[in-house]
């Protein structure tokens, strides 16, 4: 009775096709108006393959080869009977992938997931981070590595999975979400509408499962991208006069995320970038910097999220004595103060932010005491600075960490918005948006520290202090620079220094490609490293004999940079103390065009733990959607050729025999 069934369901739908078909091929007038018709591109973001010295985490094809799998619900999907790509909302996401962890015969059966966007998600949510609930603990200067400062942490984004996994943008959702309920509503019809995955990664082709093998194939490349630093006034290197001791103020620019491309980090950790940003703005307004007893230098790492690769290769370079960091003595350190997520203390009421330190006594108070009268000298009970608890085993994941390994005797505090654990619910993921902080905090925690660095550096005088404010207007506007795509890098700000390669700002480190490098401009820094070293090249600048003619001419005076020449291939000259440096694995080494892993040093603390990660080459990464028959269609249309091929001999056959009789009759 079944089979009697699926043959006149079958033969409905040969009908229903191929008149469908008749009506619609006379509106087809090339291929390509074929293809629209019959495939939809998806949008999205992809989770991609990354590898380390002990295997790999993220996503790929299994195979050579695409993935096509039908679409389904995961709500309607708990049990699978067939290879299936699952549609999935993000408050489910992590328990998906952790029942695939789980359970093996499930996990066979998933060919793909596309995880739903949606606007204000994070209102629905209590969390979702894809990290640990202590990142890089393995980095740490003290050993209570089970303290959960990130109580939010999954770990989803460290382990490898055998099928590819998109984010979808918001328009692409509601495709999926309609080819879902399509599937679920036609279970019967001789149709269904499936995915198609191209996540093809060139480590899974050619069976390079770890960083070295991977390297020495050459299907992957080493994350890392370039540090900026700067003086505040420009450090004069060939003055006889002993160098002053260095107060540092430090933030990073690079965020993670279980999806490559959208890794936006918007508190953690561009709210501490932006509030850098105010204050060597504010700080640029201040007479007088030149006859503090400090130096002040401010450094922006990149490659921090994995492995704090900025920060240890900022020491390899001082040690090596590269040019990269020529005029910067790291002896002469006083004090670091790091800015880490400072963009979600409380938007009604106090903004109170938390000094995490370590070192020597002596100066911790005397850098308490700099933060303290600064909070006091904004004359307002609205922000609020507190020491972190005793109980914190020590500092939270932050650069700092790698200061505190190398120099040990070092003296250092991080502000952040938290105490002992991340107010950031989403650290590390998709989530983090512009929606996820507040600018007023930003500027709170700007004015605090522009107002400590002046006072840490020897400034007194009263009337100064209080006239160091932070623009909040420029706080608002590299907001939309360097989080939103509208207007995203194409704002008048970032226009103003470079000309981006794209719109929508990205967090992610990225790839060191080619050789490199320790030029004064370097060929591929990425746009944000270049308008953060525009930004503050031209910030902390004093006048040049030549600030009037186009960098054309030539920037020879003694400390010179040309900046903005992208915009107009003319740029300008100035006097300033700003630097690229590369930021990579410090176990790795290039030569005679190719990367080598060096072995690993047993004084470094921080080599040994080095995981080196790259990421895999790919040619294309690519999703789209259409509908296929199933397979009873599929099995009717071979038995009706063949009946219809049998028929046509017999017919032959037939036609042949009766020819020669009536030849012979006649």
């Amino acid at each position: 009775m079944e089979s009697k069934l699926a043959l006149l369901l079958s033969l409905l739908c040969f009908f229903h096709l191929s008149l469908s078909a008749s009506k619609e091929t006379n509106s087809f007038e090339s291929v390509p108006d074929l293809e629209k018709t019959m495939y939809t591109q998806i949008d999205g973001f992809p989770c991609v393959r990354l590898l380390n010295l002990s295997g790999e985490i993220g996503c790929s094809n299994p195979g050579r080869g695409k993935v096509v799998a039908p679409i389904v619900k995961f709500n309607n999907a708990k049990e699978l009977i067939e290879s299936v790509a699952v549609l999935v909302s993000v408050d489910e996401f992590e328990n998906l992938l952790l029942r695939v962890s789980k359970d093996p015969d499930f996990a066979k059966k998933v060919a793909g997931i596309l995880v739903e966007s949606g606007s204000k998600v994070q209102n629905g949510l209590k969390g979702f981070s894809p990290d640990v609930k202590f990142p890089q603990a393995e980095f740490a200067p003290y050993p209570s590595k089970n303290f959960e400062w990130n109580p939010a942490g999954s770990g989803i984004m460290w382990k490898a999975y055998n099928f590819p996994v998109f984010l979808l943008s918001q328009t692409s959702t509601l495709i999926l979400q309609q080819a879902a309920s399509t599937n679920e509503n036609s279970k019967k019809s001789c149709t269904k509408v499936v995915s198609e995955f191209d996540v093809v990664m060139q480590t899974t082709k050619s069976g390079t499962h770890d960083s070295n093998s991977c390297l020495k194939e050459g299907t992957c490349l080493p994350l890392g991208g370039y540090s900026v630093w700067s003086a505040l006034p420009p450090i004069n290197i060939s003055s006889p006069l002993k160098p002053k001791p260095i107060v540092l103020a430090m933030t990073s620019m690079d965020s993670a995320s279980f999806f490559r491309d959208k890794s936006v980090g918007a508190e953690s950790p561009i709210s501490g970038l932006i509030a850098l940003l105010a204050v060597v703005d504010a700080l640029s307004h201040v007479d007088g910097l030149k006859e503090l007893n400090k130096q002040l230098v401010f450094v922006v790492l990149t490659g921090e999220a994995w492995g704090y690769l900025g920060s240890r290769r900022f020491f390899l370079e001082s040690d090596q004595h590269s040019d990269t960091i020529k005029g910067l003595n790291l002896a002469m350190i006083d004090m670091v103060m790091e800015i880490g997520s400072v963009g979600k203390s409380s938007i009604q009421g106090t903004k109170t932010f938390f000094a995490h330190t370590a070192g020597a006594t002596s100066s911790l108070n005397e850098t308490l005491s700099a933060l303290h009268r600064a909070q006091e000298s904004l004359r307002t009970e609205s922000v609020a600075v507190k020491t972190a608890s005793t109980l914190n085993p020590g500092v939270p994941p932050s650069s700092l960490m790698t200061f505190l390994r190398k120099k040990p005797q070092i003296s250092g505090l991080v502000l952040e918005d938290f105490d002992s654990a991340f107010s950031n619910k989403f650290y590390h993921s998709h989530l983090d948006d512009i929606s996820n902080i507040n600018s007023s905090s930003i500027v709170a925690a700007a004015s605090l520290v522009a107002r400590t660095l002046y006072i840490q550096a020897g400034g007194q005088d009263l009337s100064t202090i209080d006239n160091i404010k932070i623009n909040a207007s420029l706080v608002e506007e590299l907001l939309g620079c360097l989080l939103n795509c509208e207007p995203g890098l194409s704002c008048e700000l970032v226009k103003h220094y470079i000309t981006p390669s794209t719109t929508c700002p990205g967090q992610y480190v990225g790839v060191i490609s080619g050789e490199p490098s320790s030029a004064r401009y370097p060929p591929y820094a990425g746009d944000i490293s270049r308008f953060v070293w525009n930004f503050l090249a031209d910030k902390t600048s004093i006048p040049s004999e030549n600030m009037s003619s186009s960098c054309a001419k030539g920037c020879n005076v003694d400390g010179e940079l040309c900046i903005r020449q992208e915009v107009d291939k003319k740029g300008v000259c100035v006097i300033s103390t700003t630097r690229f440096v590369p930021a990579y694995s410090t176990r790795l080494k290039y030569e005679s065009e190719a990367w080598t892993v060096l072995p690993s040093n047993s004084s470094d603390i921080m080599g040994e733990n080095d995981p080196v990660w790259t990421e895999s080459n790919w040619d294309m990464i690519n999703i789209r959607v259409y509908t296929i028959q199933n397979a009873a269609y599929d099995n009717l249309i071979l038995l009706l050729g063949i009946v219809v091929t049998l028929f046509a001999y017999i017919l032959i056959v037939v036609g042949r025999t009766l020819v020669r009789k009536a030849l012979k009759q006649d």
